[in-house]
């Protein structure tokens, strides 16, 4: 009897499980064919770039083609106006143009019949302190390493920030982004917990800080927290809130930026 009912759980059981196997079909769309534009003003001397691609349906390859013939200019909030060259298809840059702190900048690109415009106010500048490694605490073997960021939040004034890692000369794909909204006037250890990339010791890692306005960190926190590793496992994709009129995919950011280089101990 014993042997039956058991028999009998397990039945019933096996079929709840075969119900639960449904298949979901995810809609993830095959819109394609629009304008991106990925634009950055900096504090850096040197020349500056404005990068114009079609987007491409997501089950394709990431190959997107680039927007020829298109006419590019940045204007500041003192007159002065400078046009962009394209030097290779979709890229487009002007090399005399550096970024003053406190400065507003206004993009306008041509193209298709249609104008598209972004302005983005230049933040002063928080200096990176330094950057240090630490033991990776996801790691049971104690191989691994993080990257630990460290900076004197300044009192009185909201800021909002962005960073990029670099490991041995590339870029992780880990969006880092945060405001003081919980450290003004603090100092800041900031850990880039990137489980998807080894860091161990003899590795060479760079951060690279930026100083963005409000758009520009709103913009980087939604995708920041579109990734699987971000707090609460991620959220469903969606385009993040561009500053670029009329709405199209992408961004204009008027930053500073700084870098530090360490090896990895």
């Amino acid at each position: 009897m014993k042997y039956i009912k058991l028999s009998f759980a397990i039945l019933i059981i096996a079929a709840v499980a075969q119900s639960c196997n449904k298949v979901i079909d995810l809609n993830l769309g095959n819109d394609s064919g629009k304008l991106v534009i990925e634009a950055n003003i900096t504090n850096v001397g040197g020349p500056q770039y404005v990068t114009l691609t079609r987007n491409v349906p997501f089950t394709s390859t990431n190959i997107y083609p680039p927007v020829t013939g298109a006419t590019v200019g940045v204007s500041d909030d003192k007159g002065n106006n400078y046009p962009f060259t394209e030097i290779s298809p979709g890229v487009y840059s002007n090399a005399l143009l550096s970024g003053a702190a406190g400065s507003a900048y206004t993009m306008t690109v041509t193209t298709g019949g249609a104008i598209y415009k972004a302005t983005s106010i230049m933040p002063k500048a928080v200096v990176l302190d330094s950057i240090t490694s630490k033991t990776n605490d996801f790691d049971p073997k104690k191989h691994r390493r993080e990257i630990t960021v460290h900076f004197q939040d300044p009192a009185g004034v909201a800021n909002q920030y962005r960073f990029l890692l670099y490991v041995n000369n590339k870029q992780v794909n880990a969006i880092f982004a945060i405001n003081d909204d919980f450290t003004d006037g603090r100092y800041v250890n900031l850990d880039m917990n990137e489980n998807k990339t080894d860091i161990f010791p003899g590795d060479t890692a760079r951060v690279e800080m930026q100083c963005v306005d409000k758009s520009m960190y709103t913009y980087w926190y939604t995708l920041q927290q579109q990734q699987f590793d971000s707090p609460g496992g991620g959220v469903a994709p969606a385009n993040p809130p561009t500053n670029i009129t009329p709405n199209t995919l992408g961004y204009f950011s008027a930053h500073t930026t700084q870098s530090i280089t360490l090896v990895v101990k």
